[in-house]
């Protein structure tokens, strides 16, 4: 089977290096030549340290590397099964671009986009045959990132949606299936974590040493959530924040912050750019967090009950399953527990009280507590 991926940037080439690796096929296409070159510069580099670590063979390097095709012209996708295509989020281009490959391919080749926020119904507007489009959304870095979000549009047929879960499961990754609704599982779960670290700032409680040291030494994350917007870019953060804030219908639960706003306008992109919540010029001043427990505790179970809450949400409105849910949070950025689990464990009756001091606190409608968590509290019922 051939798969076609457009797009030969980090994505779009760790997208190719999956389905390489995993014995497909592949047509790289970006009509960028040097995009191209740099793509195949930086597998043969990848697969070379793997070759030192004893992770493949010098002949599985080689073959890896010889079944990927790298081209500028797309009618080299005339003989693929699936297109994912990996390129500028923006609509307008991707309607061009996907009109455009289904004159090229098979009837039966599906389309798909590797969109973290765009709404696939619309991406497959464009085309005569709309059963054919489906989102299939990699995580940054796609070849060791373990989770594949697998978004049908109300356009997918089921015989499209069947066969990517296959291929995602044979690539052996976690795959997830999530309704097109803005920001998918992660995008959309995962805001409180920036939006209520960066509320809590702006209203002086702490500053981003103290947020980050209470979710990494207390909550038990990886990175805190000013370090991670650092790592990710507060140019691209942001711009998700607002795209998910405009798609939920300026929804307060998803507002944007003036600090990252005002981070992003100064060129404040963090780690990219040496200088975003924190300063990474060689000899910069590092300061110290407030270790106070309960200062601390109070950060950390702040921005749980809120993430939380989002998670419900998306089980209320039927985004996904219980089961994916936590997949997604676990698998796609590294939670050190599935949400609706943690919820669980710290008790809904707890989650929901701490919400309603908040809700009560502020009054405003971002801290209103979902009414399917409302409804298992009275019941007494638990997620597993």
């Amino acid at each position: 089977m051939v798969v076609g991926v457009l797009g030969a940037g980090t994505m779009g080439a760790g997208i190719a290096q999956v389905a390489a690796q995993n014995g497909s096929e592949v047509v790289l296409v970006d009509l960028n030549k040097e995009m191209l070159t740099k793509a195949e510069t930086n597998l043969d580099k990848v697969l070379a340290r793997l070759v030192e670590k004893d992770s493949i063979s010098e002949d599985e390097k080689i073959n890896i590397q010889g079944r990927i095709t790298y081209s500028t012209d797309i009618h080299d996708f005339k003989a693929c099964k699936i297109v994912i295509e990996a390129i500028v989020e923006k609509l307008e281009v991707k309607h061009s671009v996907f009109a455009n490959l289904e004159a090229i391919v098979s009837q039966d080749c599906i389309l798909a986009s590797n969109t973290s926020s765009l709404s696939i119904a619309s991406i497959g507007s464009v085309l005569k045959n709309p059963t054919r489009v489906i989102g299939i959304h990699f995580f940054n870095p796609a070849p060791l990132m373990p989770l594949v979000e697998v978004i049908p549009a109300v356009q997918t047929s089921d015989a499209t949606l069947n066969f990517s879960k296959e291929l995602i499961s044979n690539w052996k990754k976690v795959g997830v299936i999530c309704k097109d609704t803005p920001g998918f599982i992660v995008n959309r779960v995962a805001r409180p974590f920036y939006g209520e670290a960066l509320r809590i700032y702006e209203e002086g409680i702490a500053d981003f040493e103290t947020i980050d040291w209470a979710m990494t030494s207390i909550g038990g994350f990886k990175m805190g959530p000013f370090t991670l917007m650092d790592y990710i870019g507060n140019d691209i953060n942001y711009a998700v924040t607002e795209s998910v804030f405009e798609a939920f219908y300026y929804d307060p639960r998803f507002k944007p912050s003036f600090t990252q706003k005002r981070h992003k306008e100064a060129g404040f992109y963090g780690r990219k750019s040496g200088r975003g919540y924190y300063n990474y010029a060689e000899g910069a001043e590092i300061i110290a967090p407030n270790q106070d427990s309960n200062l601390g505790y109070s950060i950390f179970e702040r921005i749980l009950v809120m993430l939380i809450n989002e998670a419900i949400d998306a089980v209320f409105m039927n985004v996904a399953s219980i089961e994916d849910i936590d997949l997604a949070m676990t698998k796609g950025v590294n939670y050190p527990k599935g949400l609706l689990k943690w919820a669980d464990e710290i008790g809904l009756d707890m989650v929901l009280s701490k919400l309603e001091v908040l809700f009560t606190e502020y009054g405003e409608d971002r801290y209103r507590p979902n009414p399917l968590l409302r409804r298992m509290v009275k019941e007494g019922k638990s997620f597993f």
